[in-house]
């Protein structure tokens, strides 16, 4: 009996998967850092801020899908 050489799959960092998102056109996206503690010093307006999705850095963009290689929507 023989079998044939199949490319095997590739793994998707899990802790990747929990921080970025791939929109539906392919931008990956983040949460802001600084909202866990020492909230009470800071204004709303900057908590509402920190609440919202960025786009991820161009620089590091690649590595961050290298981590995703099916994409996670």
């Amino acid at each position: 009996m023989t079998t044939k050489n199949k490319k095997m799959k590739l793994k998707t960092h899990s802790g990747a998967a929990k921080r970025f998102k791939v929109t539906s056109t392919g931008k990956l996206l983040r949460m802001h850092s600084g909202k866990r503690h020492f909230t009470g010093t800071k204004a709303p307006s900057r908590m509402r801020k920190l609440g919202k999705r960025i786009e991820v850095n161009p620089a590091d963009a690649p590595n961050v899908r290298l981590a995703l290689p099916y994409g996670l929507s």
